[in-house]
């Protein structure tokens, strides 16, 4: 079983391999998660922007090899010791540690001691680690060594798949031709699929009405009026 430390999920996504809808645009990072033994230094940071699937890999990949996750919001004062007894580590959303050096400085221990123990230590970030605008050059100097897999923008294939899942996950039933239809209208990222599955959602409970093309295109319309609040 995966353990979570200071990380919450909202309405119960299925993250599961069997979840993982793989297509061009994250079969890469995958394929490097999965060639985990082998990573060099025993680290690999996953980049992708913010809702492009890096949770899902990295819930997928902690499964595989039994990693605790760890929100980058609770390391400083973090149990470091602890941690490294872990079989693994993800640690999500490292970018933002950047700037606050207790947190880099914790991050820093944490790595030399994932190492020393020769444990796997993955990370996730909207970015390289060039990008962070970390302050400790040691912390920079052992980012910069790690390899790095990249989720690039999603094609159609994976947007349909997405939104697809993101109704199952709320337990709701669409008519299958709505799904192409939000595909060529949305802001082409996960992040803007969530949003809209969101939208969709919440007016079709307050409105006491299904979920539609009617209803999709009040939605996007609405939206680009009020400049783009699902992307």
């Amino acid at each position: 079983m995966i353990r979570q430390l200071a990380f919450d999920l909202p309405a119960r996504p299925a993250l599961g391999r069997d979840d993982l809808f793989v297509a061009p645009s994250n079969a890469l990072a995958l394929a490097s998660l999965e060639g985990w033994r082998a990573w060099p230094g025993g680290k690999m940071v996953l980049v992708g922007p913010r809702g492009a699937g890096k949770t899902h890999l990295a819930h997928v990949w902690a499964a595989e090899a039994n990693a605790v996750l760890v929100d980058s919001g609770a390391m400083p004062g973090a149990d470091l010791e602890a941690l490294t007894r872990e079989d693994a580590v993800v640690l999500e959303d490292a970018d933002r540690l950047a700037g606050e050096r207790e947190a880099e400085e914790a991050l820093f221990h944490l790595h030399n001691l994932m190492a020393a123990a020769r444990k796997p230590f993955l990370l996730t970030a909207s970015a390289p680690p060039r990008d962070w605008g970390l302050m400790v050059p040691d912390v920079l100097s052992r980012m910069m060594a790690a390899s790095v897999a990249r989720i690039e923008s999603p094609d159609d294939a994976m947007l349909s798949a997405v939104l697809v899942k993101l109704f199952a996950d709320r337990q709701i039933a669409v008519p299958p031709p709505l799904v192409p239809y939000l595909v060529a209208r949305m802001d082409r990222s996960i992040g803007a699929a969530r949003a809209l599955v969101a939208a969709l959602d919440s007016r079709s409970l307050q409105e006491h009405r299904p979920i539609t093309r009617q209803l999709a295109a009040e939605v996007l319309e609405y939206d680009s009026v009020t400049n783009g609040l699902l992307q």
